[in-house]
């Protein structure tokens, strides 16, 4: 007997996030903006997967010497991988994240299966898909918070865009991979020593979505005060806060003061070590300053999707953790790892002797 064509069947295996996005869309879009980078041959790959490989198992040993904290569970292990294949694993991410709030959407729209709601899934995968697209041209490296417990240890690096910036700027690419080796490495170790983080940062992202509003009614309030504070003398804090509940912006600047932490650490333990590891380490942190420095519509873009304010918020943490290690040693400074009390507050990130007072005493 033929199957009905009027029925339609899930493939979303129970999956509320794979029907809220039409995730196809949001991987073709990706695609055509990210591009497949540089041309790199068989034996450069190849090249690349053995020295990177060799390079984070060092990273490992030079980031414990340096913070004093080891890791622990899986060893860190490299995937040298094209910007598709990190779009995807960041869309698999976002599902798992994403998921509590896209069932509870399901649950208040039951009748999903509308010419209104296809339409709306596919610009949401679409609009999802432009901004993964944007981002894989410019990430080097990360450690991927939302993989699955077999998977710890693992670590992307994005290969066309680390051979275009060793092409760009002619950079050794032994000594600049080790330099990112160490920074996702520090990530890895991050977690590895503090293992609360992870469900810490998946707690505020849980706490944020919980607060979605999915009443009309109150997201035209919410518009409405995002209006009033864009009068003059409004002194609300400008771009996205604007949009965001009074609770929503204590969790926003939770996570930021998080995240500053996380970010400024790595990059300063880069830097540390790569004093003693690398070839004239200026001549890698002009290069990278140099690629931050876009103009044109991608500063633009940088700008709506908040890229450039994260980069200041990392810089600001760099300060954070250096100002720190030198007035109480790194000892001190792995308070922060104790537990999540013991993360910087907001504000404390500017001023670093608040959070000594408070922590240390």
């Amino acid at each position: 007997m033929a199957p009905d064509p009027a029925v339609e069947l899930d493939w979303s295996l129970g999956s509320y996030a794979a029907r809220l996005a039409d995730w196809d869309a949001a991987v073709r879009t990706a695609r055509s903006i990210s591009g497949s980078g540089p041309k790199v041959s068989h034996a450069e790959r190849t090249e690349m997967r053995e020295q990177l490989t060799g390079q984070v198992e060092r990273a490992e040993s030079l980031v414990a010497e340096c913070t004093g904290i080891t890791v622990g569970g899986f060893r860190s292990r490299a995937w040298v991988m094209g910007r598709g294949d990190w779009t995807r694993q960041n869309l698999k991410g976002l599902q798992r994240a994403i998921e509590p709030l896209a069932k509870r959407i399901a649950e208040r729209r039951p009748s999903s299966q509308t010419e209104k709601h296809t339409i709306a899934r596919k610009a949401l995968g679409v609009q999802v898909g432009a901004l993964l697209g944007y981002v894989s041209r410019r990430v080097l490296g990360q450690v991927d918070m939302f993989l699955p417990p077999d998977d710890d240890g693992l670590i992307y690096f994005i290969g066309p865009n680390l051979v275009e910036v060793e092409r760009t700027f002619s950079l050794s690419a032994a000594d600049f991979r080790l330099w990112v080796a160490i920074h996702e490495v520090t990530h890895r170790v991050q977690f590895s020593g503090a293992p609360w983080l992870r469900a810490e940062l998946m707690r505020l992202v849980d706490a944020y979505l919980n607060s979605v509003s999915l009443d009309s009614k109150e997201l035209m309030e919410q518009l409405g005060r995002a209006l009033e504070e864009l009068r003059p003398g409004g002194g609300a804090p400008g771009g996205i806060l604007r949009l965001l509940t009074p609770e929503q912006r204590e969790l926003f600047h939770r996570t930021q003061a998080m995240m500053s932490l996380i970010e400024g650490h790595a990059s300063y333990v880069m830097n540390v070590v790569a004093q003693d590891v690398v070839d004239d380490l200026p001549r890698l942190q002009a290069a990278l300053a140099r690629r931050r420095a876009v103009g044109g519509w991608e500063k633009r873009v940088q700008r709506a999707i908040g890229f450039d304010q994260k980069v200041a918020q990392y810089d600001a943490g760099e300060r954070f953790v250096g100002s720190v290690v030198e007035r109480i040693g790194m000892p001190g400074f792995n308070l922060v790892w104790s537990e999540p009390g013991n993360m910087p507050r907001p504000g404390e990130i500017e001023e670093p002797d608040r959070w000594i007072a408070r922590v240390v005493g």
